[in-house]
């Protein structure tokens, strides 16, 4: 059996978000297995071929900042589909209060 590679095991992370949750990059490093993959799990998600299912719109800084900005064309569109899912924001940040997934690491 082969090993999954870094982004296979981001991928199966992001994956498993549920519709209406968000995660930020460091949650997923962590469940990812190190903590310091932050940059890694955008680099992940930078790289999903386009068409794919992999919900990479439900991963946002841990501040609640979507990709780029809220301003951004990237983030305009990200927020869209965090909103079409139910998740609210506060001040163009995610409400990570009440949105966050709740799995963690450890």
């Amino acid at each position: 059996m082969s090993e999954k590679t870094a982004f296979e095991m981001i991928y199966g992370i992001v994956c498993q978000i549920p519709k209406g949750k968000v995660a930020s990059y460091g949650q997923i490093a962590a469940l990812a297995g190190n903590r310091r993959w932050a940059r890694v799990v955008g680099y992940a998600l930078h790289a999903i071929p386009q068409g794919s299912d992999i919900p990479w719109h439900r991963v946002v800084k841990k501040s609640g900042e979507v990709f780029g900005g809220a301003e951004s064309d990237g983030g305009r569109y990200q927020t869209e589909l965090l909103l079409e899912e139910g998740v609210g924001f506060i001040d163009g940040y995610v409400d990570m209060e009440h949105y966050q997934w709740s799995k963690i690491a450890f």
